[in-house]
């Protein structure tokens, strides 16, 4: 299962995903507490194996702005966490990256993957980024088939219930590895990747 473990700030995190077995590591490029800059984010990515996927997070912002960000942090796949039309996928689909939606339940282009361009589509909470539980009895289940990740109140002690109930093709987590909001505690990290690992190898 595909595991993306979000919103990294500092060298001791990036190494605790990596080394945790993370497919994907994401660096909020937009205003949150767990932004980081452009600069931060290179330094933190070029301590990355090629086979870990690094992702800039963006919500709302410009093309031309993200586009900018990309080229100075140097990730390798570009998120849009907001209600970016087509178009935007469409302009960034040049630069040769995967590109990510992220959405929740309700949202304008709906939860079929691939809607509007993406490569995969992230899942979120109504209330991205709060780590709050959500209901996911609110998902239309059918529409959601392929490269789909659940997120949103994820946490190493519920990860498991979820894999069962929505069988997704991964997992992003942020909030749910984290001792305070934007503080990321390395050793949530390793039990969160091994409670999805052990799930997994039990189904």
């Amino acid at each position: 299962m595909f595991v993306k473990v979000c919103g990294l700030r500092t060298a001791p995190d990036v190494a605790a995903s990596v080394d945790a077995g993370a497919d994907a590591i994401g660096f909020v490029l937009t205003p949150s507490p767990r932004q980081v800059t452009p600069a931060e984010a290179r330094e933190l990515a070029e301590a990355v194996p090629t086979d870990v996927l690094t992702v800039g997070v963006f919500r709302g912002e410009p093309v031309d702005v993200v586009r900018a960000a990309v080229a100075a942090s140097g990730v390798r796949a570009i998120q849009l966490h907001g209600d970016e039309p087509a178009t935007h996928y469409t302009a960034l689909r040049e630069l040769g990256l995967p590109l990510i939606r992220g959405t929740s339940p309700g949202g304008a282009a709906g939860l079929r993957p691939g809607a509007l361009g993406e490569d995969l589509l992230i899942v979120d909470s109504p209330q991205p980024g709060s780590g709050a539980a959500w209901d996911w009895d609110t998902l239309d289940r059918a529409a959601l088939a392929g490269r789909w990740l659940l997120a949103g109140g994820l946490r190493p002690d519920n990860v498991g219930a979820a894999i069962d109930a929505l069988r997704p093709w991964g997992v992003d987590v942020s909030s749910g590895v984290e001792v305070r909001r934007g503080v990321k505690d390395p050793a949530l990290i390793r039990v969160f990747l091994e409670a999805v690992r052990t799930r997994v190898g039990q189904n």
